[in-house]
C-alpha cells in the first residue's frame, strides 16, 4: 500500500469539508444586495436573475435595495457581511470604477474587500429631457446651454448617468448644472415635473417614459443605435462626435468567501444571464447585452475600467469630495 505524505493527507481532509459545502450550495436563501433603489435597472437585473436562480436551486432569493451615498450604504454593508457566500453585491462600475476617482475617502475598498463573481451585463444610456423643453434634438440642446452657461441642469442619481453628463459638458464645450440624487428613478421623477431639464440615464429607467410619451429621447450614449429604439440617434451622430459613455453589471461577494463558493456562484449567475427568463424579463426590455465572466476576468475587467474612469474624471475636471 502506497503511503501520503501526512501534510498532503491533512491537506486533503481539511478541504473536503469547504468542497462538500460548495456543492451543496446554496442550502439557504441569497441575499442580493442592490445599492440602488427597487426599479432602477440594477434592481431589475438582480430580481430577474435571482428568479432563474430561484428556478435552478429551489432556494429563495431576495433582494435588499440599500440606495443612496452613491453606492457606499451596500458595498459597505457586503465587505462587512459573513464571506459564506450567501450576501452578494449585485451592483455597477458606480461602486466598483468610478467612486474611487469620484471621492476622497471611500468606507469600502473596491478591491480588497471583495471577491470578484461574474460580470453581468452591459449597456448604454438615454439622453432625456421633459417634452416641453425647447430642444428637440441634441444639437439644439447644446445651443441652448451655450447660449446661457450654467442656466440647465442635469439630474443623475449614479456616477454613470453623473459622468455622461459631465462628459458631454467636455465633449460639447458648455458648462450645466449638476443636480445630484439618490436613485436614477428619483431623477426621472423630477424631470417630469420640471425640477431639472436634462438626464442622461439608463435604458431600463428612462425608455419606458420615452415611450409613454412622458419624456423626449434625444440621443443614446452608446457607439451605435439601440435597437429598443432604432429611430433615436446616437449623441455622437446627434451633435457631439465621438461622444460614448456606457455601464456594466456584475457582482461581487464578501472578500475571504472560498473560492469554492465562488466558483458554484459564478456557475449559478452565468447560467442565470443566459437563460430565457432573465432575457425575457430584463436583457432585451432593456437592451442590454449579456456580458459573463469568471472571477479571475472580471478582477481584471474592473482594473481597465478603474483606470478609464480615473482618465474621464480627470479630463472632466471633477474634483473628489
Amino acid at each position: 500500500m502506497k503511503r501520503f505524505p501526512l501534510a498532503i493527507l491533512t491537506t486533503a481532509l481539511a478541504l473536503t469539508p469547504l468542497l462538500s459545502h460548495a456543492q451543496a450550495f446554496p442550502e439557504k436563501s441569497i441575499t442580493f444586495v442592490v445599492p440602488f433603489a427597487a426599479g432602477t435597472a440594477t434592481d431589475q437585473i438582480a430580481r430577474a436573475l435571482g428568479n432563474s436562480i430561484t428556478a435552478e436551486t429551489k432556494q429563495p432569493v431576495i433582494i435588499d435595495n440599500k440606495a443612496g451615498a452613491s453606492g457606499f450604504i451596500a458595498s459597505q454593508n457586503v465587505a462587512k457581511a459573513p464571506a459564506d457566500g450567501y450576501t452578494v453585491l449585485i451592483t455597477t462600475n458606480t461602486t466598483h470604477a468610478a467612486n474611487e476617482h469620484l471621492f476622497k475617502k471611500l468606507p469600502y475598498d473596491p478591491v480588497k474587500d471583495f471577491a470578484p463573481i461574474a460580470a453581468l451585463g452591459k449597456g448604454g444610456q438615454i439622453m432625456v429631457v421633459n417634452p416641453s423643453f425647447p430642444a428637440k434634438t441634441v444639437a439644439e440642446f447644446v445651443a441652448l446651454a451655450k447660449k446661457e452657461p450654467g442656466k440647465y441642469s442635469f439630474g443623475s442619481g449614479s456616477s454613470s448617468s453623473r459622468m455622461a453628463g459631465e462628459l458631454l459638458q467636455q465633449m460639447a464645450d458648455i458648462k450645466l448644472l449638476h443636480v445630484p440624487y439618490k436613485s436614477n428613478t428619483l431623477a426621472v421623477t423630477d424631470l417630469l415635473g420640471g425640477q431639472i431639464h436634462m438626464m442622461i440615464t439608463d435604458t431600463a429607467t428612462g425608455l419606458p417614459q420615452v415611450k409613454g410619451g412622458k419624456l423626449r429621447a434625444l440621443g443614446m450614449s452608446s457607439a451605435s443605435r439601440s435597437p429598443l429604439a432604432p429611430d433615436v440617434p446616437t449623441i455622437s451622430e446627434a451633435g457631439v462626435k465621438g461622444y460614448e459613455m456606457g455601464y456594466w453589471f456584475a457582482a461581487y461577494a464578501p472578500a475571504k468567501t472560498p473560492p469554492a463558493v465562488v466558483k458554484r456562484l459564478n456557475e449559478l449567475l452565468v447560467k442565470a444571464a443566459k437563460s430565457e427568463s432573465a432575457k425575457t424579463a430584463f436583457y432585451e426590455p432593456t437592451g442590454t447585452e449579456v456580458f459573463t465572466t469568471s472571477p479571475e476576468e472580471l478582477a481584471k475587467f474592473q482594473a481597465g475600467e478603474s483606470q478609464k474612469w480615473g482618465r474621464i474624471v480627470k479630463a472632466a475636471g471633477i474634483e473628489a469630495e
